[in-house]
């Protein structure tokens, strides 16, 4: 079922125009959409509460989001309560959409709320939605008591207030203290001045660690050579087949192939590794560990 959010002001006076439900009605519809599948039922039972969805979204304005988005999201959570929704539990539908729309918004709030995520988590988004509120109170209450508190005690009363940990409180503050800012923004208000981006530490391998990291490959590629070479036919080729190819080859595949059993092509599999594990560790004591 779609609805139309693309002149906001219309629809807001379009649905709070709908008909109201009463209790029996409500459940009708709720059981011809859960049980047939009925569209027209589930279009009239979204249409009759989509004031409660706008009437939650117009609350949440000061968040600095569109209206218009608020109120998409609201019908969104309307929807999902539909879906839901059990009639059977004597529990009226408005009741429990509530809780839907709600939960719709404020993920979508704290969504868009900044490019760096808020939250997603219980604590975060009671955090969110009420750290300016019961701040606000706890600073009231501690004038009201002669206290002067500092940072971390204005905190912990925080937390404690909402019921949240103390490292929750913190890490909320910091995001909500600063606004988003550009890398490409200039350090100075002067067009010439250096970008913030300038400032970032390069993390990629400067020219002397590409040229050691070959030199390494280089050594150990030779040192690789050189034990195959001390191996025999045989085991190189079990080698090759089990180690070095893109699919190894299974045991029973290499076994057919040399007239042996399983079991007597694993040995040699392990004695050629034991072998080329000896001839690595004279060049080093990490040289093997580097390769397997």
């Amino acid at each position: 079922m779609a609805l139309d959010f693309s002149d906001d002001r219309q629809f807001t006076r379009r649905m709070m125009r709908a008909e109201l439900l009463d209790a029996e009605t409500e459940r009708t519809l709720a059981l011809a959409w859960r049980d047939q599948r009925d569209e027209q039922a589930l279009h009239r039972l979204i249409t009759a509460y989509m004031r409660l969805a706008i009437s939650m979204a117009s609350k949440y304005r000061k968040y600095g989001a569109p209206v218009n988005d608020l109120i998409q999201e609201a019908g969104l959570g309307l929807m999902k309560a539909a879906e839901k929704f059990d009639p059977d539990r004597g529990v009226r539908f408005s009741t429990y959409a509530i809780w839907w729309i709600k939960a719709s918004i404020q993920d979508f709030v704290m969504r868009n709320h900044s490019m760096v995520r808020t939250g997603s988590t219980s604590s975060q988004k009671a955090l969110f939605f009420n750290l300016k509120r019961v701040q606000v109170q706890v600073q009231r209450e501690a004038r009201e008591m002669g206290e002067e508190l500092d940072g971390h005690q204005m905190r912990a009363r925080i937390a404690q207030q909402i019921g949240v940990p103390l490292h929750d409180v913190e890490m909320m503050q910091g995001r909500l203290s600063g606004a988003d800012m550009s890398l490409n923004a200039t350090q100075s208000g002067e067009d010439e001045g250096r970008e913030w981006i300038d400032t970032l530490e390069d993390d990629r391998p400067g020219a002397d660690d590409l040229v050691s990291a070959r030199h390494d490959l280089r050594a150990l590629r030779g040192w690789l050579v050189a034990a195959m070479a001390a191996l025999s036919e045989r085991e190189q080729l079990v080698l090759r087949e089990r180690k070095l190819r893109e699919e190894p080859r299974t045991l029973e595949s290499l076994g057919g192939e040399l007239g042996l059993s399983k079991e007597r092509v694993r040995q040699i599999e392990s004695a050629a590794l034991g072998k080329m594990r000896k001839t690595l560790e004279r060049q080093g004591e990490d040289v093997y560990s580097l390769l397997v």
